[in-house]
């Protein structure tokens, strides 16, 4: 009895099992693909602004005013004006991103825009999208930029139901959970911002501060603003996500 498989020695047998090889060896990129599924990517390389592009109104006047984004010391930073948005060239969908900001100076205003598409869709500086506040004290409200989402509880922190929209004569500011998740002012802020389906979900230093869901985009690029005060990024990483099933 033979206790080993024999090299096969038919034609036909080389021949199929050279296919096998062949189709393993194919297939092998797709297998390392799904290995790397949930791979964490940097949004920003710290270095320079590769993979993104900005959409500044008033550089269209005079091409020499102000940059408001720039790298400083590995970090990203925008100045806070001219008003403007620094924009990623691509289209996301699905993902967990997670952002360390902090204010440079004075506390202000700024935020970061998910499923962003048409550009200067509201007020000629907007583009369509959902935007996740990050101002002092108001991190995690929603802000609806033709776009619009359905939280729970909406009408007492949306307002009256005929009033709401995505347009510049509606209300579109949604106030989030708890006002008290941020750090002082000077300190870093951890901001996680989860799109998957057409739900969003939004943590600020680990507190749950806002969800909705049945927003009117599932996808699109994501930006941070340029909107009065300068805020530092240290981190924008982005990692695939899926539907919990708990």
């Amino acid at each position: 009895m033979k206790t080993y498989r024999e090299f096969p020695k038919n034609t036909n047998e080389i021949d199929m099992l050279k296919g096998t090889w062949i189709l393993l060896l194919a297939l092998m990129p797709l297998f390392m693909a799904c290995n790397t599924d949930n791979e964490v990517k940097n949004l920003f390389n710290g270095n320079d602004l590769t993979g993104w592009h900005m959409d500044v109104p008033a550089m269209d006047i005079n091409p020499d005013t102000t940059v408001p984004f720039l790298v400083r010391n590995g970090m990203l930073v925008s100045l806070g004006t001219p008003g403007g948005h620094l924009i990623t060239d691509k289209i996301y969908m699905n993902y967990r991103l997670e952002v360390e900001y902090r204010f440079a100076a004075t506390p202000g205003n700024c935020g970061v825009l998910v499923h962003a598409s048409t550009p200067r869709a509201l007020y000629n500086m907007f583009p369509s999208s959902l935007e996740v506040q990050m101002e002092h004290q108001n991190a995690g409200d929603f802000w609806c930029i033709i776009e619009d989402i359905t939280t729970p509880d909406m009408e007492a922190r949306r307002g009256p139901r005929e009033n709401w929209g995505g347009t510049e004569d509606k209300l579109r500011n949604i106030k989030n959970l708890s006002d008290n998740a941020e750090n002082p002012p000077g300190q870093w802020n951890n901001m996680v911002i989860e799109c998957v389906g057409r739900e969003i979900k939004v943590w600020v230093n680990g507190n749950l501060v806002n969800y909705g869901y049945d927003c009117t985009a599932d996808r699109g690029q994501i930006a941070i603003q340029a909107e009065g005060s300068e805020v530092e990024f240290r981190k924008l990483n982005i990692t695939p996500a899926k539907r919990r099933t708990d």
